[in-house]
């Protein structure tokens, strides 16, 4: 646990860097804007962009209703969230149709665009981007992912087959602002991208998973977090509540836990506000109805740092759960 201690500590001073305190915002940046007030931002790395402290998820807008997703996507703007995250491959494109026919026309101004490609050769990426333009009803993509990369053989076999440099190309044509990576089975994975990336330094922002499980359980917040912000790479965090398995039961799915980390250990609000108190750029969160993204929304409106010992306090709670691996259950032991 000491070393653990000095591990959160270490990360203290990344976090002051890039978030402010609870209602405030970085210098220079607006509190309102056309839409009314926005949520407090963050610094994205290296970008030299703030974005929301909140993003809306784009898996839960592709599979809802269009109707709850229309309404996501009005109560994310209305509460000041303007970080919207999705990608080519949710619900087949229909996640990137509906903020094409719902968000873009509208407010493509006020917010911070990102997609992901699951491509795995240049020629399948580069038809992902073009499909993903077209969808979007965007000429420029401001973040744009490789994603979810899975091991680190996945990761050479992506640079091999000419991934990296589509996107450099893409984006040397001003169709992509920003380049990340995405994943969330392995750390190791994540590893070997900023490995095999680290003379080029060609990512500005990297997405993991980032909870309180993972912390004691083949962690990305220990293993990736410090060295993407040694690069200083915007960090951009999902599955704060583990894929909705911190409950007793997901809604639609075909488990139940009789142990569940809420509420039996913790609460929603200490949930995410552990998260919020690493240096992540930004928490990712999906919502399949306007009432689940204002309830985001409210929490993190009463956002108020957690000392390294409340946080420690809660890893501790659910340590002996972190380590049976089973909430996480996404993750894969592969090195």
């Amino acid at each position: 646990m000491t070393n653990r201690r000095s591990f959160l500590k270490s990360l203290a001073g990344a976090t002051a860097g890039i978030s402010m305190a609870s209602g405030s915002f970085a210098s220079g940046q607006e509190t309102r804007d056309r839409l009314g007030e926005v949520l407090p931002k963050r610094k994205l790395g290296r970008t030299g962009e703030h974005v929301t402290m909140l993003g809306t998820g784009g898996y839960h807008v592709g599979w809802t209703t269009e109707r709850d997703a229309q309404e996501v996507i009005e109560a994310a703007l209305e509460g000041g969230v303007r970080f919207f995250d999705t990608a080519e491959s949710y619900s087949s494109g229909t996640s990137e149709e509906r903020y094409g026919k719902y968000l873009t026309p509208k407010f493509r101004d006020l917010i911070f665009l990102m997609t992901k490609s699951t491509g795995r050769d240049a020629k399948t990426v580069q038809e992902h981007l073009e499909g993903s333009l077209r969808r979007l009803k965007v000429d420029q993509i401001d973040l744009y992912q490789v994603h979810a990369i899975s091991t680190p053989c996945d990761v050479d076999n992506r640079i091999n087959n000419g991934v990296l440099d589509v996107l450099l190309k893409a984006k040397q044509e001003g169709k992509i602002k920003y380049l990340g990576f995405t994943g969330h089975q392995n750390p190791y994975a994540h590893m070997r991208m900023l490995e095999q990336t680290e003379a080029s330094d060609i990512f500005d922002t990297v997405l993991m998973p980032v909870n309180l499980l993972d912390a004691s359980y083949y962690s990305f917040i220990e293993n990736v977090m410090p060295k993407a912000l040694d690069r200083n790479m915007g960090i951009l965090s999902i599955k704060s509540l583990a894929d909705g398995r911190f409950f007793s039961k997901k809604e639609e799915a075909n488990w139940t836990s009789d142990d569940p980390v809420i509420p039996n250990y913790v609460s929603i609000k200490e949930a995410m506000h552990f998260v919020w108190s690493l240096p992540v750029s930004v928490l990712i969160a999906g919502n399949e109805n306007a009432t689940y993204m204002r309830e985001k929304i409210a929490l993190a409106r009463s956002f108020s740092k957690l000392s390294e010992d409340e946080k420690q306090n809660l890893i501790d709670k659910v340590k002996l759960l972190a380590e049976s691996g089973g909430i996480e259950y996404y993750k894969q032991k592969e090195s």
